[in-house]
């Protein structure tokens, strides 16, 4: 449940923080990154990462119990830096791309202050939802070109098969490290 931890920690540290109630953040995707790494015949960790993120987070400093996070990856944009295993990865013996084609969080629960923050919600994976809790580690905030910018990352661990992904069990790790790393853009 650790593993979409960073996912919402990101998420947070997107936000920025104000005193003024909540502000409205849009995911950046062109600065936001979701990596994973995961142990392959139990030699080393083998990388890869998800081109795409949405999503929308509210934030309201003064009283983080009414902020909120909702976040999408696309499975498509799942990118190994090989095709051949990429669309393996896409078929039905993994992620099932075709009917499940979105990585999704909901947060039902954020506290914390400062730059720490512990986010609670619900990731669904390969149609399997399970409620998990991650830390978010809040970033900078600075003036981008036209607009204010915040973000921040998470680091976290979520088991494969805790979503009905157990094809090629033991050649191909169980444990998922994560690190998810939001820009959001103040609407």
């Amino acid at each position: 449940m650790k593993s979409f931890k960073l996912i919402l920690i990101v998420a947070l540290s997107s936000i920025g923080l104000t005193a003024y109630g909540a502000d409205s953040y849009k995911v950046d995707p062109v600065q936001s990154s979701v990596i994973f790494s995961i142990k392959h015949f139990g030699v080393t960790d083998f990388y890869g990462n998800f081109k795409q993120i949405s999503g929308t987070i509210t934030f309201d400093s003064a009283d983080p119990s009414k902020s909120s996070v909702e976040l999408t990856v696309p499975v498509e944009s799942l990118d190994t830096r090989n095709d051949k295993r990429d669309q393996h990865l896409k078929s039905p013996d993994f992620f099932n791309a075709q009917q499940f084609p979105a990585i999704t969080f909901k947060s039902n629960k954020i506290e914390g202050s400062g730059d720490s923050y512990k986010i609670s919600g619900d990731l669904t994976i390969h149609g399997v939802t399970k409620p998990i809790t991650v830390d978010f580690k809040k970033g900078g905030e600075n003036k981008g070109q036209k607009e204010t910018r915040s973000g921040g990352e998470s680091r976290f661990t979520i088991k494969r098969s805790d979503y009905d992904m157990k094809f090629m069990a033991g050649p191909v790790g169980d444990d998922v490290n994560i690190i998810l790393s939001l820009e959001g853009i103040k609407q």
